[in-house]
């Protein structure tokens, strides 16, 4: 092929022994870029009592860390390939160290607003180098172990965003309050960077300039595409919502036609849209759109649900959902062993038990209304949890399977981005489902009961998303097997 990637073209050979090390690192560095991705739902009352936040301010607190994460994460994919990941995994957790410390220190909230997208960015330039390295440094069955210990952690990493972080706050250490969920992140920080030493470095083969018109199209397309999506459901979709999601899409065509022309014209593109085309790494990047939809949309219902709705404290509220980590945990040991067996036909599997499991959960807690024990919750929890980690540990693998190790950076940046949207997304429907449902249940005597209802409109979208799943795994499978 005459293509700037291609099998010719080796990236840094996988070590002959695995770094099993330097994996360690890289999941801690994903665990907390994960981690402030949910911790900051559980802070919300206190930074407002603190910081005098307004309610807009406050969604700003939350969004900008994912727009700016969300923005920038095809590029910092990119940036490894050309110089270096192990170099951008240490720069992308300096910063983000230094920008938690601020976040942890900030004095209003317009500069923790401030403090939280650079947080953003610095996650967006470290992030991409976990799946990349990975992806380059390990083969064949190290690799499925090594992808299914990322799932976990990745998994494990929100479900601690709610239960470690609502501990954190409800304990006021120090005296910290909230603060204490960004100041954790600073020893994390200080230990990966010294530790980033076991991470062997790895880069593509060439390294010309990096394509900034490329950077400055996608960015731009992105921000207008994640703005709106999450802004607009709770402003009821104003004009600008509307104008931003239509220039986003003439972003993203004008974005495809420039790298196309630089990819004809020899020059190595931001992304090679041939990527995009190929049937196996498209179907899968939607299913890692709409799995991660899922459960970004369900933390939120959740913490809706047994915060306001039952009024729990924010650790106990965690604690309730704790015990869903168990079943996430079992289920992302045995997801390699299962796909090895099994292929695709087992992350299938997972998916149908995930969509039953949500489909138990909706009818709990519609039939017990106002009158539901949070407590007892707890069994379909766990189940949920089973159904995660049978979907996401072993999906991370198969889609970044699909390409070859020279673009293994591009596509995790492709990859991560989609995770994002993905998020941004579910949240959104949800918003717009719940919302809906609490304006007509207003006049129910009830709180506990109108958040219940509620709580059922919203994750039917969750439902009809996992469902959606089990149909397009099924398509994968049946694609995969006309490839072989």
């Amino acid at each position: 092929m005459s293509a700037p990637f291609s099998p010719s073209n080796a990236a840094v050979p996988a070590p002959a022994r695995a770094p099993w090390l330097g994996l360690s690192v890289l999941l801690l560095a994903g665990f907390v870029t994960i981690f402030d991705l949910f911790v900051v739902n559980v802070a919300i009352p206190s930074m407002q009592t603190e910081l005098g936040a307004s309610f807009a301010q406050i969604g700003f607190i939350v969004a900008g860390y994912e727009l700016a994460f969300g923005v920038l994460l095809i590029t910092g994919g990119r940036l490894g390939d050309l110089y270096g990941r192990r170099r951008l995994f240490i720069v992308g957790m300096a910063g983000f160290t230094v920008a938690s410390a601020l976040c942890g220190l900030a004095p209003n909230a317009a500069f923790l607003i401030g403090a939280r997208v650079l947080q953003g960015l610095a996650a967006a330039l470290l992030f991409p180098q976990v799946y990349a390295s990975i992806r380059v440094n390990f083969d064949g069955d190290d690799s499925r172990r090594a992808f299914g210990w990322l799932g976990m952690t990745l998994g494990l990493a929100a479900i601690a965003g709610q239960v470690l972080g609502g501990w954190l706050v409800h304990a006021d250490l120090f005296s910290l309050g909230w603060r204490s969920i960004f100041l954790i992140n600073v020893p994390i920080g200080l230990f990966a960077i010294a530790a980033a030493k076991w991470i062997p470095e790895s880069r593509a083969p060439q390294r010309p300039a990096l394509d900034w018109t490329g950077v400055a199209l996608v960015s731009t397309g992105l921000a207008l595409l994640l703005v709106p999506l999450i802004e607009g459901p709770s402003r009821n979709w104003p004009a600008w919502s509307l104008w931003a999601l239509a220039s986003a899409v003439v972003l993203f065509a004008a974005f495809w036609r420039q790298q196309e022309r630089r990819r004809i014209a020899g020059d190595l593109p931001l992304v090679d849209m041939r990527l995009l085309t190929k049937r196996r790494f498209s179907l899968g990047a939607v299913l890692v759109l709409l799995v991660y939809s899922t459960s970004s949309s369900f933390f939120l219902c959740f913490a809706l649900l047994v915060q306001i709705g039952f009024g729990l404290d924010p650790f106990v509220a965690g604690s309730i959902f704790a015990p869903a980590s168990v079943g996430f945990v079992l289920a992302s040991l045995a997801a390699p062993r299962l796909v090895a067996r099994w292929g695709t036909h087992a992350i299938i599997a997972g998916a149908l038990v995930y969509a039953v499991s949500i489909g138990a959960l909706i009818a709990q807690v519609g039939m017990a209304g106002a009158q539901l024990v949070p407590a007892q919750l707890i069994p379909v929890l766990i189940v949920v949890g089973i159904g995660q980690g049978l979907i996401m540990t072993p999906l991370l693998n198969l889609v970044l399977g699909f390409v070859e190790e020279p673009q293994a950076g591009m596509a995790s940046g492709v990859v991560s981005t989609v995770q994002q949207v993905g998020a941004a997304l579910g949240v959104a429907v949800v918003g717009i489902l719940f919302s809906a449902a609490l304006a007509s249940e207003a006049g129910q005597d009830a709180q506990a009961g109108q958040y219940a209802s509620a709580f059922v409109a919203g994750m039917l979208y969750n439902l009809v998303a996992a469902l959606l799943v089990c149909v397009l795994l099924w398509m994968l499978a049946r694609t995969s097997r006309v490839a072989v």
